[in-house]
């Protein structure tokens, strides 16, 4: 997929005001608080066929992440762990200028942003994922599709990437004398091993107000965003900042208070759901669906 700038992202000047003078004013046209998130719903197991996933809707976004496991080669610099592969892709459909093609800039930006988080903090327990020791491993491949954009696909990407690893759970595999795997997906022997929840906190900022979860017209009118990734523990996993505007040491410090406060509430928030629906378990909560 590519994305073309075109006519349709811009906000009319009277709409981009009134936008601007609700948050400084403590509003916005949607109802919410500064630091209110849109609705999120979380649909655990939406690929009949994936090992793991989920559909996020937040708001009028909405993503869809699953997990798939294959046996593979462990990496020469980790020969005793599993492997992980992070893609995203914005479907044509999602948003009008969204066009058919290759990921382009900012799909490849979206799944390194998801990558980067679950690699720093070892979401993902690769320890436990070796099959044959330095020479067959899991490989965790996680694919994302932006079904519709209605505004911070990372943070919907991020929840919905979350939801899927907890409702993935190994298949059984055997191993016989000459060191060849057999895969049974039918029997599912165990969940994917997590050391750590992870998701993002996108906080944008239009004239000194910094507010979260920005839908497409605040987007739009934001001068710059800044993607934090936080852990249930109160970790930071790493910052991503667009845009061209800037954020004074000040104003970095807040966002970064923030995205831990929020972090936390939208992991507990997801981890209520899935839980309350018991579709699947994992080490750091049952699977389930909401």
């Amino acid at each position: 997929m590519s994305h073309t700038p075109s006519p349709e992202l811009i906000v009319p000047k009277l709409k981009a005001s009134t936008i601007v003078n609700m948050l400084k004013k403590g509003m916005r046209t949607s109802g919410r608080g500064p630091m209110e998130y849109r609705p999120i719903e979380i649909v655990p197991g939406y690929v009949r066929n994936a090992d793991g996933s989920a559909l996020v809707r937040l708001g009028n976004t909405v993503v869809v992440a699953g997990v798939k496991l294959e046996v593979g080669s462990p990496y020469p610099d980790a020969p005793d762990e599993g492997a992980l592969v992070v893609n995203a892709e914005f479907v044509p459909t999602a948003l009008s200028t969204f066009e058919p093609g290759p990921p382009d800039e900012n799909a490849i930006e979206l799944a390194r942003v998801i990558d980067r988080s679950l690699r720093e903090l070892k979401a993902i327990d690769m320890s436990k994922l070796v099959i044959v020791p330095g020479r067959r491993v899991w490989v965790v491949y996680i694919d994302i599709y932006a079904l519709d954009h209605d505004g911070n696909l990372v943070d919907a990407s991020s929840i919905a990437t979350l939801a899927a690893l907890m409702n993935t759970s190994l298949p059984r595999v055997d191993v016989d004398e000459s060191g060849s795997v057999r895969v049974d997906r039918s029997t599912r022997v165990s969940p994917l091993p997590m050391n750590n929840k992870v998701v993002t906190v996108t906080i944008a900022k239009v004239e000194n107000v910094m507010f979260v979860d920005p839908d497409l017209d605040e987007e739009s009118v934001a001068e710059t965003k800044l993607v934090v990734a936080v852990s249930e523990d109160r970790r930071i996993a790493g910052l991503q900042k667009s845009g061209a505007g800037g954020f004074t040491e000040a104003e970095i410090a807040t966002a970064l208070d923030i995205a831990l406060d929020v972090g936390t509430n939208l992991i507990r928030l997801a981890a209520s759901k899935l839980e309350s629906s018991g579709a699947g378990l994992t080490p750091l909560g049952e699977r389930s669906t909401s």
